[in-house]
């Protein structure tokens, strides 16, 4: 792994003087798990001031494993840079604490149950009556509104629900996506909102609400699908390591055993790859390959042809053939592979007590830091901010 040395030379020489975009902000979130918070987490790494409210049991994702050094990774990836403070909000002293805190916030984020804080009349055109400059952003599994906004939305489940697992995984099962891609999407596409909600307040004067869902965000990348399934010959079906309109584009097995993926995208790159790679140019005018829609329609004769040349090479011999014959491709790497990829960024990060690399944002920016802010404890910044904004009147009869 390897530390952003570049970036972080380059923001220690410009940190002096510039100033990251959102500073000055105040954001309070009320969230958990990691839709909402990685979308704060993004804010936080902007600048603003991120206020961090959780139950007295804590933001369950603190609890998901310990492999960040005894802490939770999805924790300390998502709330980095943040201020923890445990509150009830139906107790009328940690009621006052968070009026008294939305009172001055420029962005409120949540992700409770659909319809909590509207019942305890803290919805956002509640809250804005109050300040008219605060924005909120609503995060929820399918939305607000229908029979759908009941149900519960954990991640895997709004793949499933997406139709993402459907065209996901092998011809003779579906697939989870690796990762929890309903929820990060839906943190990004908060972000987004918040953002433009911000920029629509520097021209206005005036905050306003905008809301995501999970569903929502997989549904908008099933666009592709969905247009093939309602107005074409169907829905792509599930191709593995394999593209469903484009061909070649697969994994193909080395004789050392290593899986490449190759890519050709036009008929330049086809012939290019038959000329040098397979060393067969006649192949490319074959009557079978010499279209994109040929080659996918005879991919299944394609794939062996091409299979059978990659048998005859080792990982090396195959990457250099294909260097030289300049096809896209891509080794088919484990996660420990991954991070020894020479395009791996990481800046490190407090955690207990010691650093640790992390993967470094994908936002590359001339205010970057080139290290995180730690994750905090539970609760670590409760007194402080108690102090800060209740009156004293209050903070005494606490």
């Amino acid at each position: 792994m390897k530390t952003d040395t570049l970036s972080k030379t380059n923001s220690e020489a410009v940190a002096l003087t510039l100033p990251r975009p959102l500073e000055g902000l105040l954001v309070v979130t009320l969230e958990q798990a990691l839709a909402a918070p990685l979308a704060t987490c993004r804010l936080a790494e902007m600048g603003a001031r991120v206020i961090k409210i959780e139950r007295a049991e804590g933001d369950f994702a603190r609890g998901y494993d310990r492999a960040a050094n005894g802490e939770a990774s999805y924790f300390v990836w998502t709330n980095r840079g943040k201020e923890s403070v445990v509150l009830d909000f139906k107790q009328p002293r940690d009621r006052g604490l968070l009026e008294a805190l939305l009172a001055k916030a420029d962005v409120f984020v949540q992700n409770l149950a659909p319809g909590a804080l509207a019942r305890a009349g803290l919805d956002g055109d509640t809250l804005r009556t109050r300040n008219p400059r605060l924005i909120t952003c609503d995060i929820s599994g399918y939305g607000t509104e229908g029979s759908a906004s009941a149900l519960k939305a954990y991640d895997l489940l709004v793949q499933c629900e997406s139709g993402l697992a459907g065209i996901t995984g092998s011809p003779e099962a579906c697939g989870r996506i690796g990762v929890s891609i309903c929820d990060i999407g839906a943190g990004l596409n908060a972000t987004i909102g918040i953002l433009s909600a911000l920029a629509s307040r520097a021209q206005t004067g005036k905050g306003c609400g905008v809301s995501v869902s999970l569903f929502d965000g997989a549904a908008d990348w099933m666009t592709v699908p969905y247009l093939h399934a309602v107005y074409g010959s169907g829905a792509p079906v599930r191709q593995g390591l394999r593209h469903p309109s484009i061909a070649p584009y697969g994994a193909f097995t080395t004789c050392d055993g290593a899986s490449v993926v190759i890519s050709i995208q036009n008929e330049r790159e086809w012939k290019n790859f038959c000329e040098v790679f397979m060393q067969e140019a006649p192949l490319a005018k074959d009557e079978r390959f010499c279209s994109n829609y040929l080659r996918v329609k005879h991919g299944e004769e394609l794939d062996e042809i091409i299979a059978q040349k990659f048998l005859q090479l080792d990982l090396a011999q195959a990457l250099e053939q294909l260097q030289t014959s300049n096809t896209a491709y891509g080794q088919v790497r484990t996660v420990n592979e991954m991070a020894e990829h020479p395009a791996l960024r990481t800046w490190p990060m407090s955690v207990g007590d010691k650093d640790l690399e992390l993967v470094a944002p994908p936002i590359r920016t001339p205010w970057d830091a080139g290290r995180f802010e730690s994750s905090p404890t539970l609760d670590q910044h409760g007194a402080a901010v108690r102090a800060e904004f209740l009156p004293e009147s209050v903070v005494a009869t606490v």
